[in-house]
């Protein structure tokens, strides 16, 4: 059976479950080279020609609820305003002066009909224009329409929004491909933010990204939790062009329903694979939104150097008030982190091993090759010429991609 045939996932899971070997066909997947996650020349062409051209999530349309509302975000690499202008739309702009580049704003989140530099006091507009200059007889012909504070590309998923630094990057959904129709079920543009909060981590961003690619492990590290209830051995993968990917593990029991769920509101929409398994969505390179239908956690993985990252942790649901949080929230995000705190435990020694001469490579089997996927989109992204030839993947997984 070819696990990528138009079946029901149902019975693709239960293919799964009884093989006694991968499919017929699969490639033996060539290791990844340790330098991979070590070598800083490598390291450098990973942030220039894919972090700094991929569309990441920046927040949710709840931070920008009203016109005039912003909140920055670094996350990305570089400092970013995001906002909602007076006509409603949400916008972003690089938090940079155009006179000498200092920052228009410094606080994280606020509320403004526009931007002065405190620096120097040039003025802006919500939509970047810039409006007065402080002392502009000083000035030669300044062509003020020259001088708009420099936007970055800014689309949305439903209520969730993505910025990217490539002005010349495919429109969003364009770039989502077959996963975006597959969102629709998860009425993403209904959903509100519950909770947002961030990890730090000392080891390079790929090791705590590839736990979240795999349930391969967790049979060792989540023995008390996840493992009690989910089958990992029936797991399924869909792997999407551009690095995308999905991930379904069965439960255990069909009629398993998470206790921590129940009485919390539904997303009607959300059809019977997501809503009775344990499904995880990727978005390339670093969201990782594992849904049910009472709520959705989302995952971003961000490098803040060679040796360490970040872990941020969002909750969106339904029909939520942040004036009248339901206590239930309380336990289940409680929960939550007791399983992320499971898998970001290991962490630095990790680290400490890869830099190390033991670590050569990684020799992937057939139920990590999410994480094979991973590294065969960085390399296109990188340019397959471009990577030295030490640190290069080769393209085995093309006939294992569903178009």
């Amino acid at each position: 059976m070819n696990v990528q045939a138009p079946i029901s996932d149902h019975d693709r899971m239960a293919f799964e479950r009884d093989r006694k070997s991968p499919p017929e066909g699969f490639p033996n997947l060539p290791d990844i080279p340790g330098v991979r996650y070590t070598d800083a020349e490598f390291l450098r062409l990973e942030k220039e020609r894919m972090w700094k051209r991929a569309w990441l999530y920046a927040g949710h349309v709840d931070q920008v609820e009203k016109p005039g509302q912003w909140f920055l975000t670094r996350s990305t690499g570089s400092p970013i305003i995001v906002l909602k202008d007076l006509q409603g739309e949400v916008r972003a702009f690089y938090n940079t002066c155009q006179h000498r580049g200092a920052p228009l704003v410094s606080d994280d989140a606020g509320v403004s009909r526009g931007f002065v530099c405190a620096y120097h006091g040039w003025s802006y507009t919500l939509d970047g224009k810039l409006t007065a200059v402080r002392d502009k007889r000083d000035f030669v012909d300044l062509d003020f329409s020259c001088r708009s504070l420099v936007a970055v590309r800014c689309e949305r998923l439903g209520n969730l929004i993505f910025v990217n630094e490539d002005p010349e990057a495919e429109p969003l959904l364009d770039h989502l491909g077959p996963m975006a129709d597959e969102l629709d079920q998860f009425s993403l543009d209904t959903l509100r933010l519950v909770d947002s909060r961030s990890y730090d981590v000392g080891c390079n961003v790929k090791v705590m990204l590839d736990a979240f690619l795999e349930v391969y492990h967790i049979k060792s590290i989540h023995q008390s939790t996840v493992d009690r209830f989910l089958d990992h051995r029936g797991m399924i993968v869909t792997l999407w062009p551009r690095g995308h990917s999905r991930m379904c593990t069965p439960n255990r029991r069909p009629d398993w329903v998470d206790p921590g769920t129940i009485g919390m509101p539904k997303i009607p929409t959300v059809t019977d694979v997501p809503a009775n398994n344990n499904v995880s969505y990727h978005i390339y390179p670093n969201f990782v939104m594992p849904p049910s239908d009472s709520g959705i956690p989302l995952l971003q993985f961000w490098p803040t150097s060679d040796r360490s990252c970040r872990i941020v942790s969002s909750w969106i649901a339904p029909d939520y008030d942040a004036a009248n949080p339901d206590p239930l929230w309380e336990k289940r995000i409680r929960n939550w982190e007791r399983i992320l705190y499971e898998d970001l435990q290991f962490g630095p020694q990790i680290q400490e091993s890869l830099e190390s001469p033991g670590f050569r490579g990684m020799p992937l089997n057939y139920q990590e090759r999410r994480i094979y996927h991973w590294h065969e989109e960085l390399d296109r992204r990188i340019g397959l010429n471009q990577v030295p030839p030490e640190a290069r993947v080769e393209q085995v997984l093309e006939d294992w991609v569903q178009h």
